[in-house]
């Protein structure tokens, strides 16, 4: 049965060296005649897999050419045919293994900064609202419509989330999502919660994601769920921000809706706006959506794009697979994978809508995951599946497991015995930990388009805004359209001060915050 795996199953080619050889010539001539695109980036196109580390990336690659009745392993992902490509470092200022809060601080705002926190720099502490004055960074989506720029966001998770979050919120505590989430002591502080700044703080033209509950007062029935009362708004303050939204917008096109057949029905050529907020809390994975109530990352990736194009002056589209990262917490690699698989076919999507010539395309992670790839499975085996091989407790494994989270099974020293299981479950952990942590490896940044080149090497992950600002010409640096090369680049933030940094952060002071933000990362999942 085991030999039915064997690369004899493969057929001939794969025995041939000039199979490999012709290959690798082919390669080495596509680099050759490589180009280098040097032009100002009217369009940045930015792809975040949430969660999706090195080994993510990987085994999504094989499923996705697995679910097309392929070995897999050959499979070329559309994220695959990125000619540039680095390594960004993910730590934050005050842990080696970083959220997603302090990572999309650093990759959309610039500037490092701590657990837990968004939008503002490492000054800030983790939930104290008094920190947060005057320490605030904008985003380069900021730095877009201000040079005015289309913008928009596009998530699988709730728009108040982490990623999506750190384009437009300032704020010491990432789960400050409704004013419902917030401390009576930081009201009075004066800090507001993130769904509030979604209206107040930048113009968004298109935002697509889940987070109804946090825009409307408490006891608001949602409209698809009116009996789930988890699912009903959550705000104190009376506001319902939604309608606040639509008055906002008098006078221009501007679209509402909670559900496909609303969504399908708006018209990108003639719509200004778009809100479009299909659950109360996140979307549902993409194995378990139901096609007829929420559209696909593919089809809100394309619909974001079309309102987007429409000005002259170009966009600026983030685009989260926001549900690989709480796939992973979860321990469900099989949902992770399946999410990973959707996210590069909006991929596709978005390269098939734009021209590369003018739009800068970047995919890459914020953080990885504890999820292993483990030996030795055959050529084509299911990236799901268990290895050939069985441990020295002469029980067999899964190819995929994790470090730690919900899928410890350990009992009385004795693993499962999972012979006959179907393994697209939770997989085996080796620590037991309610949710699955975030693991601290570099991740992939995949570049295409105009000063693609930049995202090469190995960088520090704030790195990541300052170069694709550069390629647009948007924030702060404008030597690119310039013409003028040899100035010494300038650091785009909006701080009063200048405690940007770890530099200010002192003694007991570090200690307390990093004491402080262990004991939230305990209660809290990442």
């Amino acid at each position: 049965k085991l030999a039915n795996f064997s690369t004899l199953s493969l057929g001939p080619k794969n025995e041939n060296p000039e199979f490999w050889r012709s290959q690798a010539k082919q390669t080495l001539q596509s680099v050759l005649d490589r180009e280098l695109n040097t032009n100002v980036a009217k369009n940045i196109l930015f792809f975040l897999g949430d969660g999706m580390g090195i080994t993510t990336y990987t085994a999504a690659r094989i499923l996705k050419g697995q679910l097309q009745n392929q070995t897999g392993e050959e499979t070329v992902m559309t994220m695959d045919t990125f000619p540039s490509v680095g390594l960004a470092k993910t730590y934050s200022v005050d842990f080696q293994i970083a959220d997603s809060a302090a990572t999309a601080t650093a990759y959309l705002c610039g500037v490092k900064t701590n657990l837990n926190t968004i939008g503002v720099s490492a000054a800030t502490r983790n939930g104290v609202c008094k920190s947060q004055k005057g320490n605030e960074v904008t985003s380069i989506l900021k730095w877009a419509k201000d040079a005015g720029k289309s913008v928009g966001i596009v998530t699988t998770t709730r728009v108040q989330h982490a990623t999506p979050a750190a384009t437009y919120a300032h704020t010491a505590s990432r789960k400050w999502y409704s004013d419902a989430d917030m401390p009576a002591g930081a009201k009075k502080d004066g800090c507001t919660d993130i769904s509030s700044q979604l209206l107040s703080n930048t113009d968004i033209d298109v935002i697509i994601g889940g987070g109804r509950k946090y825009m409307t007062p408490r006891g608001t029935k949602d409209p698809e769920y009116p009996r789930d009362y988890s699912s009903w708004g959550k705000r104190k303050d009376g506001r319902d921000l939604i309608k606040e939204w639509q008055s906002m917008k008098f006078g221009k096109v501007a679209h509402y809706v909670w559900n496909k057949t609303d969504f399908d029905a708006v018209d990108p050529e003639t719509t200004d706006y778009l809100m479009a907020l299909f659950e109360p809390g996140d979307l549902r994975f993409e194995a378990d959506r139901d096609p007829n109530m929420d559209p696909s990352i593919v089809e809100t990736t394309e619909k974001a794009i079309r309102i987007l194009q429409k000005n002259p002056k170009g966009f600026f589209l983030l685009v989260e697979g926001g549900r690989i990262d709480q796939a992973h917490h979860a321990g469900r690699a099989y949902m992770a994978l399946h999410e990973a698989v959707a996210l590069d076919y909006a991929i596709a999507k978005g390269l098939e809508l734009t021209k590369e010539n003018e739009t800068l395309t970047i995919v890459m992670a914020d953080h990885s995951h504890p999820m292993t790839f483990n030996g030795y499975p055959f050529r084509g085996q299911s990236i799901l599946g268990k290895s050939p091989l069985w441990a020295m407790d002469v029980l067999p494994y899964t190819t995929l497991m994790y470090g730690n989270g919900p899928g410890h099974k350990v009992a009385n020293g004795t693993r499962p015995d999972i012979r006959n299981v179907n393994t697209n479950y939770v997989q085996l952990a080796a620590v037991p930990t309610e949710s699955a942590t975030h693991s601290g490896e570099d991740v992939a940044v995949l570049a295409r388009g105009p000063m693609a080149h930049l995202f090469q090497g190995v960088q520090e992950q704030n790195y990541i805004a300052h170069a694709m600002a550069y390629a647009a010409c948007v924030g702060a640096d404008q030597r690119h359209c310039q013409g003028k090369q040899t100035a010494a680049p300038v650091v785009h933030t909006t701080l009063t001060d200048d405690r940007n940094g770890a530099g200010a952060i002192h003694g007991s002071a570090v200690l307390l915050s990093s004491l402080l933000c262990v004991m939230l990362a305990l209660t809290v999942g990442l």
